[in-house]
């Protein structure tokens, strides 16, 4: 029994010993850990919820007063200012979040709940379902939804009919939208017009394939426009850049279903302004119609769109990989007068659902220059065996690297 007991008392200190070396590595791998630091509010930042100015949660009474009430008193107050939509679902229509703020920037706007549009096209008279005008230093966040309800309106879209944005920035400096889901807008998901320095960044974004002229992000007459970091699938451009935009930057943006990346259209209306300055990078696109792509009108006034870069993108059965089409939209026989140069492709791959894997139709007016080639590598998985070809039309083009289609000769 004595060597029993004392096998047992062995066994014992054994075990001991083993769990405190266990609990020790176990304690010194929790010290070697970072430690996650949940974000500070501002102690004497003032929280305006919607809810205290008579919004009614359900999604049956429209609110609209009630939001733009809520943001007058966020952006009069002198202080530190946040407006807040909670875990509801709100119905509005036309919403405009107009400044000049009084308080420091930026002035907040935290979306944790779904709003709904009214869906009646006859109620909106502007181009915009909520509308954030006129303010310097703006945060638009949370993890929200922006319901369009566009399902229930695209039958009375006939193609000329130009249906409100769910989102629209005008006259937006220092301006953020981030981690907001936008659902079936009537219109386009995001339009940013007139703004300067703006950040998209973590959006979902989603509408049919065929939902009409539903661009994922409309840019428009803006400079420095970051979006990164976004899933784009719907119905037309995931981003449309167009007249008078300059530094813009898409970079590691998922896009399709959806016409893809667009320079334009541009040269639709006189006037318009150049293009330059654009650099999409890192991107992938999936089942779209389009990968990227230039496009401006026929018989259009004079413009330019230059210094233009794609550069690192993947192509995953995609129709048209790479196209530049200067006879887009137009009835007229008239060539376009957009002065198209230096733009780059540079390490492009993937697979096309086309034939045709680059498409360079040029003006005979003013001809592309300076289009630059680099490792191209596209290969055609149709369902009909055909060569994989290039096709270019009024286009001075250089290559370098691999290339495959084959270039033009």
């Amino acid at each position: 029994m004595k060597y029993l007991a004392n096998a047992l008392l062995i066994l014992c200190l054994l075990a001991a010993s083993c769990e405190a070396k266990g609990l020790g590595r176990r304690v010194r791998a929790a010290l070697r850990a970072p430690r996650r630091i949940a974000p500070r509010r501002d102690p004497n930042e003032k929280v305006f919820n919607v809810l205290q100015y008579g919004a009614k949660p359900g999604g049956k009474q429209d609110s609209a007063l009630s939001f733009i009430r809520a943001w007058r008193a966020a952006c009069n107050y002198r202080g530190t200012a946040r407006l807040l939509i909670p875990r509801a679902t709100f119905l509005i229509g036309a919403t405009i979040f107009q400044g000049p703020c009084l308080g420091p920037v930026p002035i907040k706007v935290q979306i944790a709940g779904t709003l709904k549009a009214v869906a009646d096209p006859s109620m909106y008279e502007e181009d915009f379902w909520i509308l954030f005008e006129k303010i310097n230093g703006l945060l638009v966040t949370g993890t929200g939804t922006v319901d369009g309800q566009g399902n229930a309106v695209w039958k009375y879209n006939d193609g000329g009919s130009r249906f409100p944005s769910s989102i629209k920035f005008n006259h937006v400096v220092n301006g953020i939208i981030r981690q907001i889901t936008s659902v079936n807008p009537m219109g386009f998901h995001i339009s940013i017009v007139l703004s300067q320095n703006i950040r998209a960044k973590h959006l979902h974004i989603t509408a049919p394939a065929m939902s009409p002229n539903t661009d994922g992000i409309h840019i428009s007459q803006s400079s420095v426009v970051k979006v990164s970091r976004s899933v784009i699938s719907t119905g037309d451009d995931c981003v449309a850049i167009i007249q008078g935009s300059t530094d813009v930057s898409i970079k590691k943006v998922t896009c399709g279903p959806g016409h893809g990346f667009s320079v334009g259209s541009l040269g639709k209306y006189p006037d318009e302004k150049d293009v330059r300055g654009v650099v999409v990078t890192n991107c992938t696109l999936r089942n779209a119609d389009n990968g990227v792509r230039i496009k401006t009108w026929g018989g259009s006034p004079p413009s330019q769109a230059s210094n233009i870069l794609f550069q690192d993108i993947i192509m995953d059965n995609v129709k048209r990989p790479i196209i530049i089409d200067q006879t887009y939209g137009s009835k007229s026989n008239s060539p376009s007068r957009v002065k198209i140069s230096d733009v780059r492709y540079i390490n492009i791959r993937g697979t096309s659902a086309s034939a045709v894997g680059v498409d360079l139709m040029c003006s005979k007016t003013v001809p592309c220059e300076k289009l630059y080639f680099s490792n191209i590598n596209l290969k055609y998985y149709g369902q009909k065996k055909l060569p994989f070809t290039s096709t270019c039309t009024n286009a001075k083009v250089n290559y370098a690297g691999y290339q495959f289609p084959p270039p033009c000769r």
